[in-house]
């Protein structure tokens, strides 16, 4: 097993270092203080298994740096170091594992390598489950939620990238299907869409997720469990489970997925 240790502080980094061998000594531990000095190494080859990264980096943020090496590396595993409590406090309110608190020693980097292995949490029983990540689909009760039409569920997939931000009629029908000669009548066709949306979220009792008002959609972010929300909230469950991937089969989502790529949350 190959750990990557990142802390920008000397003395910090020798500690995570000690106590990642002590609590797994088969690991080859490679240690750096800079992100860019991680990236570079896994340009070159040397990818990690799983990466324990200080929170707070000069220049760059843990998450951001996370985000890059999951998109290089998307089997790598990853677990936040700090020393700032709100980061903890609110992780273990969520119950999330993949934070430690310093000063580190053997026994939270053992607690947390075993972690890695659990699967992630249930979704909260009034909320959406929603996965971004790879394929996009939408869950009710851990049961997929079925549309009517696939054009359907592409525009709740459109709404959920926005986060919640209002779309106009004109934006959505650009984004989706600017070059779609077969939709003749596109306005008539979104009408037809967002009443089928409606119709859906209404037969399991969710239909106040969908906002409409003043010719303009949105979702109301609260209502879902979102993969994608999730990791932009630094919850390292969520971002391990983070491939490469985003809303695979969406050719408009490549721009929330080029921003994923280069940290730019």
């Amino acid at each position: 097993m190959r750990i990557f240790a990142i802390d920008d502080e000397q003395a910090m980094l020798e500690e995570l270092h000690e106590a990642i061998l002590q609590a797994e000594p088969s690991a080859e531990v490679l240690d750096f203080r800079r992100a860019a000095d991680a990236l570079s190494a896994v340009a070159e080859g040397k990818t990690p298994d799983v990466v324990f990264s200080d929170i707070q980096l000069p220049g760059v943020d843990g998450l951001s740096l996370a985000v890059r090496l999951k998109t290089a590396v998307p089997e790598v595993k990853v677990i936040f170091v700090t020393s700032y409590e709100q980061y903890a406090v609110e992780a273990y309110r969520r119950h999330v594992n993949g934070y430690v608190m310093k000063p580190v020693d053997a026994r939270m980097v053992r607690e947390e390598l075993d972690a890695l292995n659990l699967p992630l949490r249930a979704a909260k029983p009034d909320r959406l489950r929603v996965r971004c990540f790879g394929y996009f689909d939408v869950f009710w009760k851990d049961e997929p939620l079925i549309f009517a039409r696939t054009q359907t569920r592409e525009l709740f997939a459109y709404l959920v990238d926005r986060e919640g931000a209002a779309c106009t009629g004109g934006e959505i029908i650009t984004a989706l299907w600017e070059d779609n000669e077969t939709i003749r009548n596109p306005k008539a066709y979104l009408r037809v869409l967002t009443q089928d949306l409606r119709t859906t979220l209404a037969a399991i009792g969710m239909e106040d997720v969908l906002i409409r008002a003043h010719g303009q959609w949105a979702v109301r972010t609260e209502k879902l469990d979102c993969d994608y929300y999730r990791m932009k909230k630094g919850e390292p469950e969520a971002l391990n489970a983070y491939n490469g991937e985003y809303m695979k089969q969406y050719s408009w989502a490549e721009m929330t997925l080029a921003a994923l790529q280069f940290g730019r949350l």
